[in-house]
Formats: structure tokens, C-alpha cells, sequence
């Protein structure tokens, strides 16, 4: 029995806030198998931000354990973290995040340069990556000659670039017009019916429901099957639904 590539139990981490401490997580339990496609979702200031971070090795717990294919992620120094970052995990933000300056070829092969990957190596999963999301006569374009829908599809070319383990999509569609943002979605969607693992955060119920599964986060707290606020549901790979909350 294949083992899950994410692992959290007892995950709990705190912030000193104006004198007081403030709990963003508390006691989370989460397991994630490769090939899943959740969602988690919650309002601001729900935690959501946080465990964000912690999945995507950008923090550490205070208490918990984290495996990410089986590494204990929570006893990682900073140099540790950085080089799973890089290596397991793959981030779309909401604003691209693509460096004005160079163009969508460059902004691909940005993760493979910082692992040492050879110019020639690099340009060739570059072009493969963003011919795979259907850009490959954009590839000499700057940012700002590409569409929004565009930028977004060069984001998720750089993070394929690296082969990681974890597609981790903050708020992928959040900058982006409702028909440019079904057809990101539905590459995400692509993608994982190919095997992809992918974590989308956001607070849109409809953005969320894109995956199958969803997750809510509250006061630190998740809870995938109940709650009055949000339907939840888990569908299997033939789109029965396994369970959901009335």
C-alpha cells in the first residue's frame, strides 16, 4: 500500500500579536495521497494563510509532525527547507509572481537554475513544460505582452518545471476574469487526472468545488466532513459522490 506524500498530525503553530498570542492552528490533522486534488477553504483569518505556509515548507510548527514523502519537514533548519521547497514542491500565486524582465522561457527555467540543472537541460524542459500548457509560441514574450490568463499558465509551467512532488495553488484564479478562470481550473483539473497531486487554497466555494476533495479551515481548526457554513463532498475518480454533509 503506497504511502500518502503528506502526513500533518497535531499540527498547531501561534503568533505573538500585540502583546497577546494568537493560536493560527490548532491541533490540524491532514492526509493527502498522491494523485489528490483538494481544496481548503476558509474566510480571512481563518488559518487558511498559515497552513498554507506550513504546507509549502515556508514555516515550521511549534508542535506536530509534518512528513512530506515521508521527510520529517518539522525538524528542517531554514537550508533544509529551502531545498525541499525547490525541489518537492511546485507554488501558482494569485499574481504570477514572474520576473518583469524576462521572458516566459526564462521565468521556466528559473527553478531549474537554482538547482544547478545545465543550460541546455533547462531550456529543454522549459519549452516541454510550456508547449504542455500550451504556450509554446508565447515563449519569447515578456510578462507584460502576455494575456492574464497567459502570465497564470507560464506560473504553472515553472512550477512543472521541476517535477515536484506537490502542485501547492494559492488563490490561482484570483486575478483573473470568471472564463480565463474555468480554463486554469480546468488545467489544474488536466493535470491531475495525469497524476499531478495539487493543493488549492482560496476562499471561493466555486473555485473550491472544482476539486474532489474539499477542505474547510476555521479558527485554526479543519474539518472535512460536517460543518453548517459550506457543502462538502468526496467524489471518487468515476464523479460518485462518496459522502457530504447535509
Amino acid at each position: 500500500m503506497a504511502k500518502p506524500i503528506i502526513r500533518i498530525k497535531n499540527m498547531s503553530k501561534s503568533y505573538e500579536l500585540g502583546g497577546e498570542t494568537v493560536t493560527a492552528l490548532q491541533d490540524v490533522c491532514l492526509t493527502i495521497d498522491k494523485g489528490d486534488f483538494i481544496s481548503i477553504i476558509g474566510p480571512s483569518g481563518s488559518g487558511k494563510s498559515t497552513f498554507m505556509n506550513m504546507i509549502g515548507c515556508l514555516d515550521k510548527p511549534d508542535t506536530g509532525e509534518y512528513l512530506l514523502d515521508e521527510k520529517e519537514v518539522e525538524k528542517m533548519k531554514d537550508n533544509e527547507l529551502a531545498a525541499i521547497r525547490n525541489i518537492k514542491i511546485g507554488f501558482i500565486f494569485q499574481n504570477f509572481n514572474l520576473l518583469a524582465k524576462l521572458n516566459a522561457l526564462e521565468n521556466v527555467e528559473l527553478p531549474l537554475v537554482y538547482r544547478g540543472v545545465s543550460v541546455k537541460e533547462r531550456k529543454e524542459v522549459a519549452v516541454a513544460c510550456l508547449d504542455r500548457v500550451g504556450l509554446g509560441d508565447r515563449m519569447n514574450h515578456l510578462p507584460n505582452q502576455l494575456s492574464g490568463g497567459q502570465q497564470q499558465r507560464v506560473a504553472i509551467a515553472r512550477a512543472l518545471a521541476g517535477n515536484p512532488s506537490v502542485l501547492l495553488a494559492d488563490e490561482p484564479t484570483g486575478a483573473l476574469d470568471s472564463r480565463t478562470s474555468a480554463e486554469v481550473l480546468q488545467m489544474l483539473k488536466d493535470l491531475n487526472e495525469k497524476g499531478q497531486t495539487i493543493i488549492l487554497i482560496t476562499h471561493d466555494l466555486e473555485v473550491a468545488k472544482e476539486a474532489t476533495r474539499v477542505v474547510r479551515i476555521q479558527d485554526g481548526q479543519l474539518f472535512e466532513n460536517g460543518g453548517d457554513w459550506i457543502e462538502l463532498e468526496r467524489i471518487d475518480e468515476d464523479g460518485h459522490t462518496l459522502y457530504q454533509n447535509q
